[in-house]
């Protein structure tokens, strides 16, 4: 299931990212925290599941 995981950070990173770009642009604060919600999300959950604590 590493693949998965890989996945999972891939697209926490791609959202952070987004997080970034979007704050530079002076998007609204809803965006910006959903988005950063949603990136911390898909990052802890690709490390448990590397980490083999989420199955």
């Amino acid at each position: 299931m590493t693949g998965l995981s890989t996945l999972l950070i891939v697209v926490g990173l791609f959202l952070a990212g987004g997080v970034y770009s979007f704050a530079k642009q002076g998007m609204p604060k809803g965006v910006i925290v959903l988005l950063s919600i949603g990136s911390v999300m898909c990052l802890v959950a690709g490390i448990l599941r590397i980490q083999g604590l989420w199955d």
